[in-house]
């Protein structure tokens, strides 16, 4: 392929990644192979995703507030613990191996595929979130950990960001995925930072991916906030993204 055509290339990546971790997450499946085809290292794709992570997370996370689709209500109970799982996620990733993680990570995937097939109208409910069970201890354990997760390897944070947001807190994706923006919006800030401290990003990437993902995430977020069976599409949008991240976890391809 010429190179001239790469370009395009992965800004049209960008925008199916901006698309897909807006409704569901897991689009840094697509980035990151895309990354790693270019012939970065995985620490380098790694972290060079994590700039279009960024600007993504913000623009969706601003469609939806302007969408009156945002409940910010005890946010700081998320966000906190996700920053700090973060932040020692990003700091383990950049010299350990994620074999390990990934196996662990298949199996989560396949768990929450079940929780998410067998019990529909827990995901499709219009409701908004319980704050008893958001203001809560383990609350700030759940988030810690997925923010962990979302330091060490980007793929696969955004569902469980969903499915803690869901089944923990009593979200409906109707509200969820605003929230859910926020968090990774705050928790890529200083991971990010780490792996730019690293010099693990490659800024021309970085950019083509980031100018995808925008357009991306203002597509979906748009969707998401004015058609009305958005829920069913969403949760038809995550069942297929945890299909895929299971085979990724698991080493199918």
């Amino acid at each position: 392929m010429p190179e001239w055509l790469l370009y395009p290339a992965v800004i049209v990546a960008g925008i199916a990644a901006g698309i897909i971790n807006t409704l569901a997450g897991n689009g840094s499946a697509i980035t990151l192979s895309v990354l790693v085809f270019l012939g970065l290292p995985a620490n380098m794709a790694n972290g060079t995703n994590r700039l279009a992570i960024l600007f993504q997370s913000y623009v969706g996370y601003r469609t939806f507030k302007n969408n009156d689709l945002l409940i910010s209500e005890g946010k700081w109970w998320m966000i906190i613990p996700a920053v700090i799982g973060a932040i020692i996620g990003a700091y383990v990733a950049v010299d350990l191996d994620e074999q390990m993680l990934n196996l662990a990570m298949g199996v989560l995937m396949v768990f929450l595929l079940i929780l998410v097939l067998v019990n529909p109208k827990k995901w499709l409910a219009d409701q908004k979130p319980d704050m008893s069970k958001v203001k809560s201890w383990k609350t700030i354990l759940i988030f810690f950990l997925v923010g962990f997760h979302g330091g060490f390897i980007q793929a696969g944070v955004g569902v469980l960001l969903l499915a803690a947001l869901v089944l923990g807190a009593g979200y409906s994706l109707k509200y969820a995925n605003g929230i859910k923006l926020l968090i990774v919006l705050f928790f890529t800030a200083p991971a990010f930072l780490l792996f730019l401290y690293k010099g693990q990003v490659v800024w021309f990437w970085a950019i083509l991916l980031t100018i995808g993902q925008i357009i991306g995430a203002w597509i979906a977020a748009n969707f998401a906030s004015h058609y009305p069976n958005a829920n069913v599409w969403v949760r038809r949008v995550l069942i297929v993204v945890i299909i895929v991240a299971i085979g990724k976890f698991f080493g199918a391809y």
